[in-house]
């Protein structure tokens, strides 16, 4: 019995950055980190990716295999940079697509839509406050599920996979964009990067080390390229492929709904 309970006080336990956390209280604890950087988001992305995460994100969204009416769910939306690059497309693409922007902290949704209003972009879009474990779809309702570095920062990322397979059409595409393992060759300097600099840029620009220390601490916690991969494999997907961005510093999964 005494095995039993520790194992049960074990499950309800989580990783929050490098601390373990009880389950109830991640979301509330990521969605506080978000709130606090929420200002400063844009800002400090660019500054921590030397503008690489731009690149990316433009890779990202080449991958979406678009046509005329394509429902499009993009989830942890952030402060909309792959809405709008999609909005941007079906403009350029002159074709009509329905786009959701779902995010859990209300303060990075506003910063997006009014963002995305400036731009005169926001006529197909519909901003959704809601978590990524309980998605307010129904299922076989989603032609496209994209998730931008979002996913790592989910209480329980198999539910949301689940919740992305539930959501999605037979026949529908999935792509995530994610922090990932880098080549060990680039190990040492990354980690050097990481640990030492990125948390005390994030108190000179920000007044918030801590949040920044957290991301970064939750970047080392999610599994690697091929363990990801097999995850979604697991959960049903099909034509499971991962792509390395800069030695692995990020990458590109994709596979679809078949």
């Amino acid at each position: 019995m005494r095995n039993t309970n520790k194992k049960t006080e074990k499950n309800n336990f989580t990783h929050f950055g490098s601390k373990s956390v009880p389950i109830s209280q991640k979301t509330r604890l990521v969605k506080e980190v978000f709130e606090s950087v929420a200002k400063n988001y844009d800002l400090m992305n660019d500054l921590m990716s030397l503008g690489l995460h731009r690149k990316w994100k433009d890779s990202l969204v080449k991958k979406i295999y678009f046509r005329e009416n394509l429902k499009i769910l993009d989830v942890a939306s952030g402060t909309g940079d792959i809405i709008n690059r999609i909005s941007k497309t079906s403009y350029i693409k002159k074709i009509n697509l329905e786009l959701l922007s779902l995010d859990l902290t209300h303060s990075m949704i506003k910063i997006g839509r009014d963002r995305i209003i400036n731009r005169g972009l926001i006529g197909n879009i519909n901003w959704i406050n809601s978590d990524a474990t309980s998605l307010p779809f129904k299922d076989h309702s989603i032609d496209v599920y994209v998730i931008a570095f979002g996913i790592r920062n989910i209480t329980n990322p198999e539910i949301a996979l689940h919740e992305a397979f539930r959501v999605l059409k037979p026949g529908g595409q999935f792509l995530c964009l994610e922090f990932s393992k880098v080549d060990p060759f680039y190990r040492k300097i990354y980690d050097l990067y990481s640990f030492k600099f990125i948390p005390n840029l994030g108190r000179l620009i920000s007044n918030d080390k801590n949040s920044y220390q957290y991301l970064v601490e939750s970047i080392r916690k999610f599994p690697n390229q091929k363990e990801f991969s097999q995850s979604l494999s697991k959960i049903g997907f099909s034509k499971v492929k991962f792509r390395n961005l800069n030695w692995g510093i990020a990458a590109i999964h994709s596979c679809w709904k078949l």
